[in-house]
Formats: C-alpha cells, sequence, structure tokens
C-alpha cells in the first residue's frame, strides 16, 4: 500500500513559480514509479511528468515542458513538481500517483492517487 499526500499548491500570479512536494509512505514506495497529473475544471486528467526511483524520467505535454520539472527524494520519500512561469491556464488541481513497478504516462497503469492539490493562477 502506498498513501501519497500533496502540498505546495496556492495562489500566484502569471511569471511566478510554485513548488508541490508528494510525501509517500507505504511499503511499496521504494518500486514505485512517481508522477504528477493535472485536470483543470471540465477537462481531462492530463499526465505531466514521471520519475521512476533510479531518477529516469518521462515528459509530459507539450504545454509544460521546460516550465516543469520533476524531482525525487528517495530517503525523504517525496516527490516534487517545480513549477516556473506559470500561466492562467495551469489553473488546476494537481495531483501525485504512483505505479507499483513501473514508470509510465497512462493514467490507467497507476494505482494509488493523492487528494490533489489546488493551483490558481491569476492573470
Amino acid at each position: 500500500q502506498v498513501q501519497l499526500v500533496e502540498s505546495g499548491g496556492g495562489l500566484v500570479q502569471a511569471g511566478g513559480s510554485l513548488r508541490l512536494s508528494c510525501a509517500a509512505s507505504g511499503r511499496t514506495v521504494s518500486r514505485s514509479g512517481m508522477a504528477w497529473f493535472r485536470q483543470a475544471p471540465g477537462k481531462e486528467r492530463e499526465f505531466l511528468a514521471a520519475i521512476s526511483w533510479g531518477g529516469v524520467r518521462k515528459s509530459g505535454a507539450d504545454s509544460v515542458k521546460g516550465r516543469f520539472t520533476i524531482s525525487r527524494d528517495n530517503a525523504a520519500n517525496t516527490v516534487y513538481l517545480q513549477m516556473n512561469s506559470l500561466k492562467p491556464e495551469d489553473t488546476a488541481v494537481y495531483y501525485c500517483a504512483a505505479a507499483i513497478g513501473r514508470v509510465t504516462e497512462r493514467i490507467g497503469e497507476y494505482d494509488y492517487w493523492g487528494q490533489g492539490t489546488q493551483v490558481t493562477v491569476s492573470s
């Protein structure tokens, strides 16, 4: 079992930055690929980035490439999403997810999800 808790969301002005954190716990954390997704109102959940236990990354949507960076601190069982140059269209609920034994961009392959953290970017 893996439990995920996101934090770090909030209100930020366009052009600003936020760093999201996902604290993971559970016996299978060390086997998990970790990822960030987001979901805006009325839109499908969107893959942003994933990272393996060994630090291999999988990039996400073109809309965030070059602005968002995923990282992982295995000792702290924490995954981060550094978000720079934020735009109003980045406004969404951001979710952390874990996939046991794999790193993937496919939402259906993720086994555990956090509750999400709201990110609102003002104009």
